[in-house]
C-alpha cells in the first residue's frame, strides 16, 4: 500500500485565537492540523486566555504560545513581524465579532491583530472562522464587516448552525475542527477544475421487490463521496447524486438522494445538462423486478420461492456518453467498473462498449465498504495503475488525471 499523503505537509500555520467559548474547539483544530502534517504556531489574545490556557495549546502544538507583542523571547521585540514571515497562512479560529470589527478598521492593539495587519498579504493569506451569538452574526454591521474583509482579500469561512452556549439556537457557531480542516486543505489545493461543474453518482441503487424487500449491492458510496470532496477541493462546483447510503455530505457539495436506478437516471438526465464533467461511480443495478408487488409477498408453505420477472435498467453511463454534449466534447465522461476478475480485459472491453474516454476499474469484493482501494485507469492511450491507498488519496489523484486528460484533448472549457 502506498504511504498516505499528509494533506498539509510542509505548511506552517499561525493559529490565532480571539475571545470566545469556541476556543475549546481550537485545541482540537490545532491537533488536526498537526496530524495533517502542518507545523502550528499559536497566538492568543488576552480575551482568548479567559477561555483556554496557553499551556494546553503549547502541549498540542509543541511550540511556545505567544500572547503579547512585548514578548521578550524575540531578540528584536518584533514577534508581529517574525512570526508571519515564515507562515503559509494565518487562521483565526475562533474569530469573534469584536476581532472582525478590529480587523476591518486595521486596529492593531494586540499581537494577533498586529500580525494580521503586518503580514505580507500576497504571501500570507488570512482565513477567518467566525464564532458568535446568532444575533451578533446576523447583525447588519457584522455582515458588512464580512463583506469588506472578503473584498480586502481575507477568506471568511462559513459558520455552523445549532445550539449555542448562550442557550439560543441559530447560525454563528464556529465550524467543527474537522470541517475547518477540510476547508483549509481545500484552500491550499490547486484549482485544476476551477469553473467546472462536476456531476458525480455514488453508492448502490435499490430495486423494490415488494414494500419491504429489494435488490441492492454492497457499494458503500465511499469512493464517489471522496471524488466529490476532491473535485470541490480542486475548485469545481460539485453535485453528488447518492444512492441509499448514510455517509455525511462533503463540505461545499450539493447532494441529491435517490433510491432506484430509475430515480438516478431521471436526476442525472436533468443535472447533466449543466455539467462539464460526469463521473459515474454508482453501482447501478442492471435489472429490476418487472412488476413489484404492492404488498409484502408471503410464504405459501410450498417451499418454492416466488417467480420474479426482471427487466433491464437503462445504462446511465452509456446513455450520458452518447448524449450530444459528450459527442461534441463539452462533457467529459468518466465511468467506473467494479469487476470480480480479469480487471484489465473487462475494463478495456467496457470502455469501448460504453464509448467513454476514461474508465476506472477496480475489484469490487476488495473495496466495497472499505476505506482503501486500488484503481486501474483505462483510456485510448493505455492503462495506468494506481496502487492501493485511501479512497480520498486516490480521488485526488483521479481528479488530477481528469483535468490533465481534458486539457490534453482541448476539452477543458469553463462552464461558469
Amino acid at each position: 500500500m502506498e504511504a498516505e499523503e499528509l494533506e498539509l505537509a510542509g505548511k506552517h500555520i499561525v493559529l490565532g485565537l480571539s475571545g470566545g467559548i469556541a476556543c475549546y474547539k481550537a485545541a482540537e483544530l490545532c491537533r488536526a492540523l498537526i496530524k495533517a502534517g502542518a507545523t502550528v504556531q499559536v497566538v492568543m489574545t488576552e480575551a482568548a486566555e479567559q477561555f483556554i490556557t496557553a499551556v494546553t495549546l503549547q502541549a498540542l502544538s509543541g511550540r511556545p504560545v505567544y500572547t503579547s507583542q512585548w514578548d521578550r523571547r524575540e531578540s528584536n521585540n518584533m514577534p508581529h513581524i517574525n512570526l508571519t514571515r515564515e507562515a503559509d497562512a494565518i487562521v483565526v479560529a475562533p474569530c469573534s465579532a469584536d476581532f472582525i470589527a478590529r480587523l476591518l478598521h486595521g486596529s492593531a492593539d494586540d499581537l494577533l491583530s498586529l500580525m494580521c495587519l503586518a503580514r505580507p498579504m500576497v504571501k500570507v493569506p488570512l482565513l477567518l472562522a467566525p464564532a458568535m451569538n446568532r444575533e451578533m452574526f446576523a447583525h447588519p454591521a457584522t455582515q458588512r464587516n464580512f463583506a469588506q474583509l472578503a473584498a480586502d482579500g481575507a477568506t471568511v469561512l462559513g459558520v455552523g448552525s445549532g445550539f449555542q452556549a448562550c442557550g439560543e439556537t441559530g447560525d454563528g457557531r464556529m465550524l467543527e475542527p474537522e470541517q475547518l480542516l477540510e476547508d483549509i486543505v481545500a484552500f491550499f489545493t490547486p484549482k485544476v477544475l476551477a469553473g467546472q461543474r462536476v456531476l458525480i453518482t455514488a453508492g448502490p441503487t435499490y430495486e423494490a421487490i415488494d414494500p419491504v424487500r429489494g435488490i441492492t449491492n454492497l457499494s458503500s458510496g465511499k469512493m464517489g463521496f471522496a471524488i466529490a470532496r476532491a473535485a470541490r477541493e480542486a475548485g469545481a462546483d460539485v453535485t453528488l447524486v447518492a444512492g441509499p447510503v448514510s455517509l455525511p455530505t462533503p463540505r461545499g457539495v450539493a447532494r441529491i438522494d435517490v433510491k432506484s436506478a430509475k430515480n438516478m437516471l431521471d436526476v442525472v438526465t436533468e443535472e447533466v445538462q449543466q455539467a462539464s464533467v460526469f463521473v459515474a461511480t454508482a453501482a447501478v443495478a442492471d435489472w429490476r423486478p418487472a412488476t413489484p408487488s404492492a404488498q409484502k409477498i408471503k410464504k405459501d408453505g410450498s417451499g418454492r420461492a416466488p417467480q420474479l420477472e426482471f427487466t433491464e435498467n437503462v445504462d446511465i453511463l452509456a446513455a450520458v456518453a452518447q448524449s450530444a454534449a459528450a459527442q461534441l466534447g463539452t462533457l467529459f465522461c468518466v465511468g467506473f467498473a467494479a469487476e470480480s476478475h480479469d480487471l484489465l480485459e473487462n475494463t478495456q472491453a467496457k470502455r469501448l462498449r460504453k464509448k467513454v474516454p476514461l474508465l476506472v476499474g477496480n475489484i469490487g469484493p476488495d473495496t466495497f465498504g472499505q476505506d482503501h482501494n486500488a484503481l486501474l485507469l483505462i483510456d485510448g492511450q493505455g492503462a495506468l495503475q494506481l496502487r492501493r491507498a485511501s479512497k480520498l488519496s486516490l480521488a485526488r489523484r483521479l481528479v488530477q488525471e481528469i483535468a490533465t486528460r481534458r486539457r490534453a484533448t482541448g476539452v477543458l472549457h469553463s462552464q461558469a
